[in-house]
């Protein structure tokens, strides 16, 4: 059985971004402008290249990284992954075709097959819809979160409102850096 990852930027109230912004409420672009940058708390992202076997994302997250990621050095580690992008309305013609592998998964039902195959760790980027279903679904097994010191209020969430049983998880790994961000590792507990 594979482990799925969930990786995200978000902010203390549960809010998730893209690095740079999204476009529809007034605090977009919080990641990179209201907190300085410090490169030893972006550490987990090198290693997610480094350890990911393949990448997992929701159809608006593929459209938006698959317009960027193939030209850029910081993300080479992941041109080559297999990926695989859950959407019902995603052609095949729609993918890029400079990105490596890809392959369109229509359902959760689909993924938990995948997870069920051989191979290392499946990460997945972004996708906060995506996120939220993985988890109502019971399909994540850990979470690499970088929690920034803000509250948001407006924004994506990347957890789930649906009145459901609680959801233990195990810290693994942390660290705090001198610009406040934390790095916060948990396995799903099962």
């Amino acid at each position: 059985m594979r482990t799925l990852i969930s990786t995200a930027f978000v902010s203390l109230d549960g809010v998730v971004e893209a690095p740079g912004g999204e476009p529809g409420y007034r605090n977009s672009g919080w990641t990179f402008k209201d907190v300085e940058f410090l490169p030893d708390a972006y550490e987990i992202k090198d290693r997610e290249q480094r350890e990911a076997a393949a990448m997992l994302l929701g159809r608006s997250s593929y459209q938006a990284f698959s317009a960027v990621w193939p030209g850029m050095e910081e993300f080479s580690g992941y041109k080559v992954m297999p990926k695989y992008v859950v959407s019902t309305t995603l052609t095949e013609d729609a993918l890029v075709s400079d990105w490596g592998p890809t392959t369109v998964l229509r359902s959760l039902d689909e993924v938990a097959a995948l997870k069920g195959t051989e191979g290392g760790p499946i990460i997945v980027h972004g996708s906060a819809a995506l996120n939220r279903s993985l988890s109502d679904a019971g399909l994540i097994d850990r979470y690499h979160l970088l929690v920034f010191p803000l509250l948001l209020g407006a924004g994506k969430r990347l957890f789930s409102d649906t009145d459901k049983d609680t959801q233990k998880l195990r810290l693994v790994e942390h660290e705090a850096y001198a610009n406040g961000l934390q790095k916060n590792v948990f396995d799903v507990v099962r």
